[in-house]
């Protein structure tokens, strides 16, 4: 059974020697720059935006189970799913990262099916999910490694969820083709990332707490699909996403839309949580008791 996972401690699971506290120089020298360069760079809209993928977050963390919460947060340390969320968007400021744009998303055309696509040999949405996946599977990856990792896996189930990152070459997944959202030009893309869940007016715990109530059997069905599935789900949608007429998009087009948006952050979150359950389930070190 999923737990609510607040409440064990870094140090009632022996993770402080592992070097991921804020008593770590190396940790504070890193968040020392990356809030350097959020101060230096202007804002930039990417998948979901940062309320979607915390909502991604919040809510696989309240499928967790108690092992693979725990595991997280041996991880972790003390930040949670939806803080790490953002990092993989946040870290595309710093050039050192340029290797990973390409991982954020996978372009299918409309005459194309995954299978028939030409994958990008840098990598892709898909393929990256497989990569870290597989760190956190192995018992040799290194602390640092792991914790690298889940925070991509965090982001990139969520972004698999989104449907223009499953996209057209022609339009960038939407980022050419320019729109109004109530009356503010910007692209379809953006809209998808951000506007359309922005104008909820919803903090991402007030969205996650909205939205978070899965059927048993959608439970049983969503965690029980894969990645696979996840990126043809995307493309099956997406036709829905162009539907913009004169692309003066205003209320209609968010009544129509919002469910839909509402219902892949929701699979999202269960189906992290489904994976990172499974991840853990696996034999591996071993854990203090709960106190």
């Amino acid at each position: 059974m999923a737990r609510r996972w607040a409440g064990w401690s870094g140090r009632d699971l022996g993770c402080y020697d592992s070097g991921l506290y804020k008593g770590d120089p190396h940790v504070k020298r890193a968040q020392l720059v990356l809030v350097a360069l959020l101060l230096a760079t202007p804002s930039t809209v990417f998948a979901w935006g940062p309320t979607g993928h915390r909502v991604v977050g919040r809510i696989a963390m309240h499928h967790l189970t108690d092992e693979a919460a725990r595991a997280v947060e041996c991880i972790l340390g003390p930040e949670g799913l939806d803080q790490v969320a953002t990092w993989p968007d946040e870290i595309r400021s710093d050039p050192t990262w340029s290797k990973s744009t390409p991982w954020h998303f996978i372009s299918i055309d409309d005459n194309e099916t995954l299978e028939t696509t030409q994958r990008d040999p840098a990598g892709d949405v898909l393929e990256a999910i497989q990569r870290f996946t597989a760190v956190l599977r192995d018992p040799q990856a290194t602390q640092a490694s792991k914790q690298e990792a889940l925070k991509f896996l965090v982001h990139f189930v969520g972004d698999l969820h989104q449907p223009l990152h499953v996209g057209r070459r022609a339009d960038r997944g939407g980022n050419s083709i320019k729109v109004t959202l109530f009356g503010q030009e910007t692209n379809l893309h953006s809209v998808w990332d951000a506007g359309l869940i922005d104008s909820e007016k919803l903090s991402f715990s007030e969205l996650a707490a909205f939205i978070d109530h899965p059927t048993w059997q959608e439970l049983q069905t969503w965690q029980g699909s894969s990645p696979a599935e996840w990126a043809n789900e995307s493309k099956a949608v997406r036709d829905r996403v162009y539907q913009i007429g004169d692309g003066k998009l205003s209320y209609e087009y968010a009544y129509q839309q919002i469910p839909l948006i509402k219902r892949r952050l929701l699979q999202a979150g269960v189906r992290l949580a489904g994976l990172l359950n499974s991840i853990f389930a696996q034999p591996g070190p071993s854990l203090p008791d709960r106190p």
